[in-house]
């Protein structure tokens, strides 16, 4: 997968990083909100059109919001039309790991922060150029830090 850095067992998240975050169930919970806990631990995904960032123009950068790592700029942001931010590439080769996702009875490509194993969404052929990648993420996954203007 282009852009992705590791792939992942089914059996859980190995960390390739010598920054990787592990956590026990425990200290997410208590350092996550619930709807945060639920997609970024769980596996979870926001309503369409209802979570952060999905309609947001703002320049900057966006980081997993378990870890901060960051992880997609906003200048490979564009409006998909499917209610959730979407990318068409990360920031950088190892910022992302992947894993087959075969539940509500398709097979997907997941997409993991590198760094801690979070949900983030799913990552489709059929983005706009350059990649022709869709990356497709839960808002609520995601933090977002402004370019500081000059």
């Amino acid at each position: 997968m282009v852009g992705c850095g590791a792939s992942i067992a089914a059996d859980g998240f190995v960390s390739p990083r010598a920054d990787a975050v592990t956590k026990t169930d425990a200290e997410w919970r208590s350092q996550l909100s619930p709807e945060q806990y639920r997609i970024l631990r769980k596996k979870g995904t926001e309503r369409a059109f209802s979570g952060k960032y999905w309609n947001s123009k703002l320049d900057g950068l966006y980081s997993c919001g378990g870890c901060g790592l960051t992880l997609f700029s906003s200048k490979d942001k564009f409006q998909s039309g499917t209610g959730w931010p979407s990318f068409t590439r990360p920031v950088s080769d190892d910022a992302l790991a992947d894993a087959e996702d075969n539940s509500l009875w398709m097979s997907r490509t997941e997409i993991l922060c590198n760094r801690c194993g979070g949900h983030l969404g799913h990552v489709f052929p059929d983005g706009p150029k350059p990649t022709g990648q869709r990356f497709c993420v839960n808002g609520n996954a995601l933090d977002f830090k402004p370019e500081k203007k000059r």
